[in-house]
């Protein structure tokens, strides 16, 4: 153990990291929406220093304003050192040896050196894969003192690590109490993911007087075919954690996330991180490198982008008065011609984790006014038998704030099919939630009224199952409606999945106009399909999502999975349809989905064109595991296949309720009930942005069958309000 005395004025020294110099720097470029790339420089490249090459440089410890210390990994018998280095114009000032409490050297044959901190008395604590170890040094470069580490994690056949995979990143937290080391690959015991992924340990230590105990284990699951190379603690919070890896004839890849602390388990006595039920830590992308303008940066090796190599340094500032952070990269270069030793800047911005604001519940087995329901077809499910004494609201698929503090909510057809839906009538209910927030508040959504669509006009050219009767009321055997839009003439515009069809109502529910088709594209249940005609898409996929354009005048309906005849499963299309005219523009875009299976739920335009939409898959509690939120850019340059690049913006999954807001709205022990919350629910298919970073959710609970909250007790319409850092 070391015995230096620790101050917290860590954050004070990181804060004045100055910026790098770049040969030609210019306006930042974006990367992502939180990363700008300022400069980069090659200034270290292929240099010698009091008789040393300058290379090898695998970890980057600021020391105070533009100056910084570089630890070199190994290089044959040469002895182990770090740099002195400026930052603001790069130039090693400095060398330093490093050598063993009795003075004889250490080399790259006994010490391979991955992580780097400098203490506040000017020490300094360096990871060696080699063993591995975490070794304390004097300024002068002397060991003074080691850290414990747990046996399993001794290289094989001593422990369960890979040689040269073991402890590879070190970070301190400004106020110095906690380090992390994190392991580059995984232990024997823990392994990789059935899809490839490495599961990863990061020792935790905390300060303990004049010295680190070990305080525990955390796990992390790095990206296929990536390993750790760097860690660097933010805050009590969140770590940021440096991904690398390199394929040959491809090139580097390299990828920094957030990854959040909250919820994560310690598993210092877990066998495997691949148990069941293992909270590993949360992650966030921040940027991938090669997401960057090249920037004119050139490389000597094969690269998808120049600007890309073996970067395993990393170093974060603290927040500007803009909130953004310097953050630094450094590559090694691993004393190779086809390698660059580079220095990058880039600025990002740290977001907090999106945050529950407020929660309301519906009951499942509350009915509205109407016919007895449910008297066909429908299937008893979670101690739920039919027929239905009236009209449930089975969750909501779409819905329309009103500015008064309610909300319009739309359910589907009711209970699934065309064939077990025709006595459940159509409506649209309007919500007065009583939300529960951090001040309190009953957690409950009142319904005030609602409006039922009708078509006493005879304006479908259809036969439909109330067609005798004078209001002509809609069933879910006539339309399949799931999303909502209201325009600024007060009327609503409706997605249909029969169809697919576009219908329009008065704001009584008055059909207004014949259901509007989609040339080429029907479904099986489209009552124009001809005999013998073959669906163009399959059951259930139509127009589950419809963005509308700001200024109410153009819709973008979405199909929720791809067509027929594509083979590529993971298409989805978005048509143009110009509302003035009643008719298709013939404009047209296509993205890909995550992966065949994952449905495209509801969708609305933020800022510009850019459409911000749910993809999900099927599941729902324990087993499920894509709940989230992405964005595309309909002005956005089409990738090499034609298709819109798409970005995360939310993961349902992963909510943080520090109020306690699900817990005291339940259901009591309910999947994802808790801080962190989630939303596990299969479908989650409603999302309205309320301005600022505040976004509406609620869910369609298919009642009586979803049940993924607590399973045996069918789901109520739950809406929740969420706060969503960097939503514009």
């Amino acid at each position: 153990m070391f015995r230096r005395r620790l101050v917290p004025v860590l954050g004070v020294a990181l804060a004045l990291i100055a910026p790098a110099a770049a040969a030609a720097k210019s306006a930042p470029l974006t990367c992502s929406p939180d990363a700008q790339l300022v400069s980069f420089s090659d200034a270290l490249d292929k240099t010698t220093f009091d008789g040393t090459d300058v290379g090898g440089l695998s970890a980057l410890s600021p020391t105070g304003h533009d100056r910084a210390r570089a630890l070199v990994d190994n290089q044959g018998t040469t002895q182990a050192r770090f740099y002195d280095l400026t930052l603001r114009d790069p130039k090693v000032r400095g060398v330093t040896k490093l050598t063993q409490a009795d003075g004889s050297p250490y080399t790259g044959e006994n010490f391979d050196g991955e992580g780097l901190v400098t203490l506040p008395d000017g020490s300094l604590l360096a990871s060696s894969e080699t063993e591995p170890a975490i070794r304390h040094f004097g300024k002068d470069g002397r060991e003074l003192g080691s850290l414990p580490v747990p046996d399993r994690f001794r290289v094989a056949p001593a422990g369960e690590a890979t040689r040269n995979l073991t402890l590879e990143g070190l970070g301190l937290s400004p106020d110095g109490d906690d380090l992390y080391a994190a392991m580059e690959g995984p232990l024997s015991g823990d392994g990789t993911t059935a899809d490839g992924a490495a599961l990863l340990r990061f020792l935790h230590y905390e300060r303990d007087g004049d010295s680190f105990a070990l305080a525990g284990q955390l796990g992390y699951r790095a990206d296929v075919g990536l390993g750790v190379s760097e860690v660097q603690v933010v805050d009590d919070d969140q770590l940021l954690v440096l991904e690398r890896g390199f394929e040959a004839g491809v090139g580097n890849t390299v990828r920094v996330y957030q990854a959040f602390l909250a919820g994560a388990d310690d598993v210092s006595d877990v066998a495997s991180l691949a148990a069941p039920g293992v909270a590993l830590l949360h992650k966030r992308l921040l940027v991938d490198l090669a997401d960057c303008p090249p920037a004119g940066a050139t490389n000597p090796g094969t690269q998808g982008n120049p600007l890309l190599d073996n970067v395993e340094g990393m170093a974060i500032g603290a927040p500007g008065k803009d909130g953004r952070r310097k953050l630094l990269l450094l590559s090694d270069d691993n004393f190779s011609d086809t390698q660059v030793t580079r220095l990058y800047e880039l600025s990002v911005v740290l977001r907090p984790e999106p945050e529950l604001l407020a929660r309301a519940l519906y009951p499942a087995t509350e009915y509205q006014p109407g016919p007895p329901s449910g008297n066909v077809k429908v299937d008893p499910a979670n101690g739920i038998t039919p027929p239905f004494p009236g009209q449930p609201i089975p969750g909501i698929s779409a819905a329309v704030v009103n500015g008064d503090g309610t909300f319009w909510g739309q359910p589907d057809n009711g209970f699934g099919t065309k064939d077990n839906s025709a006595d459940y009538l159509l409506r649209i209910y309007r919500f007065a939630p009583d939300w529960r927030t951090k001040k309190g508040g009953g957690g409950k959504l009142l319904v005030k009224s609602f409006i039922s669509l009708r078509d006493p006009d005879k304006r479908i050219p259809w036969p439909i199952v109330n067609d005798a009767t004078p209001e002509r009321l809609l069933t879910g055997a006539d339309f399949d409606i799931e999303s909502l839009q209201r325009t600024p003439d007060g009327t609503f515009w409706i997605g249909d999945e029969f169809g697919p069809f576009i219908l329009h109502v008065d704001k009584t529910g008055k059909l207004l106009e014949a259901p509007i088709g989609l040339a080429g594209v029907k479904s099986p249940q489209n009552p124009t399909l001809a005999a013998g005609e073959t669906p163009t898409i399959r059951a259930s996929r139509g127009f589950e999502a419809m963005a509308m354009s700001r200024d109410g005048k153009t819709l973008y309906p979405i199909l929720e999975g791809a067509l027929s005849s594509d083979t590529d499963t993971t298409l989805r299309r978005i048509y143009e349809f110009d509302v003035a005219s009643r008719a298709y523009t013939g404009h047209s875009w296509s993205f890909h989905a995550s992966a065949g299976d994952l449905l495209i739920g509801d969708a609305q335009v933020l800022g510009g064109r850019r459409i911000l939409y749910i993809e999900r898959d099927d599941l729902q509690g324990a087993e499920a595991k894509v709940k989230v939120l992405r964005e595309l850019d309909l002005d956005a340059e089409p990738q090499a296949d034609g298709t819109l690049a798409t970005r995360l913006v939310l993961d349902l999954l992963r909510i943080r309720d520090p109020f306690g807001i699900s817990e005291a709205t339940g259901p009591a022990g309910g999947i994802g009930i808790g801080d962190p919350f989630s939303f596990p629910i299969q479908s989650f298919e409603t999302i309205v942005p309320l301005g600022g970073e505040k976004l509406l959710i609620a869910n369609d609970n298919n009642f009586p069958g979803s049940d993924g909250r607590v399973p045996g007790r069918p789901d109520d319409l739950e809406a929740e309000i969420l706060r969503v850092p960097g939503l514009k």
